[in-house]
């Protein structure tokens, strides 16, 4: 799962990307226009793949990851340069949209002053805008085709779709928030539209706004009323979430408890992005390697195989099955498993559900 970080400049989103990646990359005060895109991989935190891996106590433990890419900020009104950012992060599965929501006078805002419902709906308006520009950019082509009388360079079903979404987006709505079928999308797939992928906004706070439970759930309340289709909205402090990441464990737990924090906010957002693209995870098992495999809701098992090799899915034979929470009941037994028949052979069109813990049986 890839997920791209966006905002306006002096947001915070490279403050962000450090806590979630535990990198320390340099930030700034200043806006800037140019520099690349930076990547950090992040192992998904399973409690599951733990236990797993003190039973079977394997060769080695592989956790599913999610990859964050950082660019530079969009800028209101500048269709250039956020088409550049575009191009750098099109490729991404959902966005994370980082919205400044805390005072800093060392820390200029753009837009002069720190609003972060305004921030929210401009930037908004900034994809839609620009997914506008590409259908437009793109129906122009479609029609030249047509005029120059080479319609077998037209595809029908994209133009239609296109029309659609133009419609959309001349109302100043995101792609998001429309239905398409699976050959619509399949028709568009190429322009890779932003506003169309899964969004969560995360609201930069300060501590001491964290701490005020009551205007923070306001904050959260007001953009989900605002955000329409798969999207969904968090607040977190990337100042302490950055600081949170340089500690241990241990140090975690107590410094958490002393802000009445739950868990750190990388658990929480990797929960929500997870829910928004509909991912679930399953796992292998054994001496040699436990690991965790992403895959969307109800895939079928011969192609959650793939996942793992072509091959296996080629030659798919059964799945054998058994829950996570039935495999822990049977105080992690195998053999217990089958004795008490939670232990299951399934088929290839079976729909692999969260947890599952399965052994692929195949022949090449």
């Amino acid at each position: 799962m890839k997920i791209a970080i966006i905002g306006f400049s002096n947001s915070g989103k490279t403050t962000i990307f450090n806590a979630l990646t535990g990198l320390g990359l340099p930030t700034s005060s200043y806006p800037s226009t140019s520099g690349e895109a930076r990547m950090g991989v992040v192992n998904v935190p399973d409690e599951r793949i733990d236990s797993l891996s003190g039973i079977f106590r394997p060769a080695k433990t592989t956790y599913a990851a999610v990859d964050y890419v950082d660019y530079i900020g969009f800028t209101k009104g500048d269709t250039k340069q956020n088409a550049k950012v575009h191009a750098h992060i099109k490729d991404a599965d959902a966005l994370l949209q980082v919205v400044r929501a805390f005072e800093d006078p060392s820390v200029p805002h753009p837009f002069g002053g720190v609003d972060p419902m305004r921030d929210l709906r401009q930037l908004e308006a900034e994809l839609v805008l620009g997914d506008l520009m590409l259908v437009e950019k793109r129906l122009e082509s479609i029609e030249e085709s047509l005029k120059k009388g080479r319609k077998e360079k037209v595809n029908d079903a994209e133009r239609a779709v296109l029309l659609k979404c133009r419609e959309a987006l001349e109302a100043e709505k995101p792609l998001r928030e429309l239905e398409f079928s699976p050959e619509e999308l399949k028709a568009i797939r190429h322009l890779e539209f932003l506003s169309i992928k899964p969004e969560v906004v995360v609201f930069n706070v300060a501590e001491e706004m964290l701490k005020d439970k009551e205007t923070v759930q306001k904050l959260i309340q007001d953009a989900q009323g605002l955000l329409k289709g798969n999207a969904s909205a968090l607040a977190m402090s990337g100042k302490i979430e950055m600081e949170l990441a340089q500690l241990s464990p241990e140090e975690q737990k107590a410094f958490l408890a002393d802000l009445g924090i739950e868990e750190p906010a990388l658990r929480r957002l990797i929960k929500v992005s997870y829910g928004l693209l509909r991912l679930i995870s399953f796992f292998t098992a054994g001496e040699d390697e436990v690991k965790a495999w992403t895959i969307k809701e109800a895939t079928p098992a011969s192609k959650a195989a793939g996942k793992i090799h072509s091959d296996i899915e080629k030659g798919f034979i059964r799945a054998e099955v058994v829950s996570y929470e039935d495999f822990m009941k049977c105080g992690g037994s195998m053999a217990e498993a089958r004795k008490l028949g939670v232990f299951r052979l399934e088929g290839r069109d079976y729909p692999v559900k969260d947890g599952d813990i399965i052994n692929f049986r195949f022949n090449i």
